[in-house]
């Protein structure tokens, strides 16, 4: 990712009040910096430079979907000022407020995993997957996106295809097979809800269990509902990516998360196993790209480098969970 001038991103921000300005761990599509405005504490986010700020790097959509959502009983961060900048040299950033809480990816982190036990941890899956359903539960009109175009299984498949065109196809052995099994068996679509895109409790905030702020709205959208549901499902089953971590044994099993969260948005999830199996095939794109990118580095990580025998292990979970073509 481009870097950016610190002074000058600090110079930037002095007139409206915001100081103290330092980065933040985290942001693969935004970088994100801390920083106080005047007695509240406040994140930044900005788009990197010297690249069009689109897609994934539109940080101005991402204040356009906070907004929307400031109103709506979905927690998450207040926006306090925006700035279009100029790009690509002058790149649009936006302020919003601190949200306690800590993030905490049960199958993935230990740094960080000590601090939350086993009981509270089962108790936030089971917030989150409450939480996720009052984000589905949004009226899309009311909330000023009636207007957003609505990604179709079809688009959610190609997205991770042109993903998996640019690494080696050693990595992920066979994904062209998949891809065509799971276009053949795309489920009838529900009505369009509004779709994180990434939810997982790593991309929640909470205190003890409960969810204090939905963050890293960076690929959000408006789609099938069971996109998310079948990504978090996927990623708060130990058996995904068979890692050793503190929490492992302790979550609830993702039948009892599917049930909470169709309990609380008041409807069915049918043929949530394709959407599963979607989300094993998005995984395997996604760390395909991340285990290229560390393979560049001079000094690769050795627990990136370890996801690649997982790849070829996602996709044969896509292939047999997708299932049979509808009517076959």
């Amino acid at each position: 990712m481009p870097e950016l001038n610190l002074q000058a991103l600090a110079a930037r921000l002095d007139p409206v009040g915001v100081t103290d300005v330092r980065p933040l761990a985290g942001g693969a599509s935004s970088l994100t910096y801390a920083g106080r405005f005047g007695e509240r504490s406040v994140v930044v986010k900005v788009a990197p430079p010297g690249v069009a700020p689109v897609r994934n790097r539109d940080v101005l959509r991402q204040v356009r979907l906070l907004r929307a959502l400031a109103p709506t009983p979905v927690p998450v961060p207040e926006v306090l000022w925006e700035d279009a900048g100029r790009p690509p040299e002058v790149p649009p950033l936006f302020v919003m407020s601190f949200l306690a809480g800590d993030s905490v990816e049960p199958l993935f982190d230990v740094v960080g995993a000590d601090a939350v036990d086993d009981a509270t941890m089962a108790a936030r899956m089971l917030a989150a997957a409450r939480t996720m359903a009052l984000l589905h539960r949004i009226d899309l009109g009311s909330a000023g996106l009636g207007g957003e175009p609505v990604v179709s299984a079809d688009e959610e498949i190609d997205r991770w295809c042109r993903v998996l065109q640019t690494v080696d196809p050693g990595l992920v052995p066979g994904w062209p097979d998949v891809a065509d099994g799971l276009r053949s068996s795309a489920p009838v679509p529900l009505a369009p809800a509004l779709v994180h895109g990434d939810f997982r409790l790593g991309n929640l905030l909470a205190e003890g269990d409960r969810i204090t702020a939905v963050v890293d709205w960076e690929i959000w959208s408006v789609g099938d509902p069971r996109v998310d549901l079948g990504w978090f499902l996927l990623n708060g089953d130990p058996d995904t990516y068979r890692r050793t971590t503190r929490h492992a044994a302790a979550l609830p099993h993702p039948a009892e998360l599917a049930s909470a969260y169709t309990e609380a948005v008041g409807r069915d999830a049918p043929s949530l196993g394709w959407f599963v199996a979607l989300a094993s095939f998005k995984s395997a794109a996604t760390w395909s790209l991340i285990v290229k990118h560390n393979r560049r580095r001079s000094s690769p990580d050795g627990e990136v480098e370890a996801m690649v025998p997982v790849l070829p292990r996602l996709l044969t979970r896509a292939h047999e969970l997708a299932g049979p073509s509808p009517g076959s």
